[in-house]
C-alpha cells in the first residue's frame, strides 16, 4: 500500500527532479528577483538540508547545500501527454533518487475530459518512471470547493484523485495528498489569480511533501491561519469583479483561442545542478 504518513522512512535522497505544470513550476511564488520559486524548490532545500554537512562527505561540495542535485522540468500549462513526452524522458535520463510527478490537472479542467482516461495515461507514465528512478512521489488534486472557477469540477477532480491514490498503491509511491491539506482551503494560500498558490501556500505544500517522506520540518503545514478582518459583502463583490476582469476573462480567452500560458516557456532548471 502507498504510505503517505508523516513518518515514512526512505533512503538518503541526494538528487531530486520535479516534473509537472504551473503548480510545480512555482507560479504564484515569485522570488525577490521575479524568478519563480514554488513548493518544489522549497522542498528541494529541505531535502538538501537532510544530507551530511559538506565537511563530512568525501570530496569538495560544489554548492551551498553540499552535493545535493536538483532539476525542475515543470512548465506552466502543460497537459499530461506533453509532460510525458517532454519531461518524463528527461527525468529518466537524469535518474535522480526522487522524482515528484504532478500531472493531469490541466486535462481534468478541460470541457469533456474523462478522469478515467486521464488516469490510465497517468498510470502508464508512473509505471515507466518507477522502472528508471529511485522513488516517484505522486500528487493528488486540491479540493476545489472554495475555488470559484473550479468549484463545479470538484467531482471530476475527486474521481481523478481517487485514481491517483490507487495508482500509488499499485506502484508503492508516496503520495503528496493535497486534497487533505486543510490549510490550503484558506483564501490566503492562493495567489491573486485564485488558480495558483501564494508563496505561503507553496511553503505549506513543501512542508507537507517533506512530512510524507518522514523528514523533520520546521513548521506544521496545517497550522491554523491567524484571524482575518471581516470584509463586507460590497467589498467582496468589488474584489470578485476586479478578479474577473484581470484574470478570469483572459483565462477564458486563452481557452477559446487554444492558447496556453506556457507557450514559448521553457523549464527553469532543466539540468541536475547543485542547489
Amino acid at each position: 500500500m502507498a504510505d503517505d504518513s508523516r513518518n515514512k522512512q526512505r533512503g538518503t535522497i541526494g538528487s531530486y527532479a520535479a516534473i509537472g505544470d504551473s503548480f510545480t513550476e512555482g507560479v504564484g511564488d515569485p522570488g525577490p528577483d521575479g524568478t519563480l520559486v514554488g513548493w518544489a524548490d522549497r522542498f528541494a532545500v529541505i531535502l538538501a538540508d537532510q544530507l551530511p554537512l559538506p565537511e563530512a562527505v568525501a570530496g569538495p561540495a560544489d554548492g551551498p547545500h553540499g552535493n545535493f542535485r536538483y532539476a525542475n522540468l515543470a512548465v506552466r500549462g502543460r497537459l499530461l501527454d506533453q509532460i510525458v513526452e517532454e519531461q518524463v524522458p528527461r527525468a529518466k535520463e537524469l535518474a535522480p533518487d526522487l522524482v515528484s510527478f504532478c500531472a493531469g490537472g490541466n486535462d481534468i479542467i478541460r470541457p469533456g475530459s474523462d478522469p478515467d482516461d486521464v488516469a490510465e495515461r497517468f498510470e502508464r507514465a508512473v509505471a515507466d518512471l518507477t522502472r528508471s528512478v529511485g522513488t516517484v512521489m505522486i500528487t493528488t488534486g486540491f479540493d476545489t470547493r472554495g475555488v470559484p472557477v473550479l468549484r463545479h469540477l470538484r467531482g471530476k477532480i475527486a474521481t481523478y484523485t481517487a485514481h491517483v491514490r490507487s495508482i500509488a498503491d499499485r506502484y508503492d509511491c508516496p503520495v503528496l495528498d493535497l486534497w487533505s491539506l486543510r490549510s490550503v482551503q484558506d483564501r490566503r494560500a492562493w495567489d491573486n489569480d485564485r488558480l495558483h498558490l501564494s508563496a505561503e501556500g507553496h511553503t505549506r505544500v513543501a512542508l507537507r511533501a517533506a512530512q510524507v517522506l518522514g523528514l523533520d520540518v520546521p513548521a506544521d503545514p496545517d497550522q491554523v491561519w491567524p484571524p482575518q478582518v471581516h470584509r463586507g459583502a460590497l467589498e467582496v463583490r468589488r474584489d470578485d469583479m476586479a478578479w474577473a476582469r484581470e484574470y478570469l476573462v483572459p483565462w477564458i480567452g486563452r481557452r477559446l483561442r487554444g492558447e496556453s500560458s506556457g507557450d514559448h516557456v521553457e523549464a527553469k532548471r532543466p539540468d541536475m545542478l547543485p542547489l
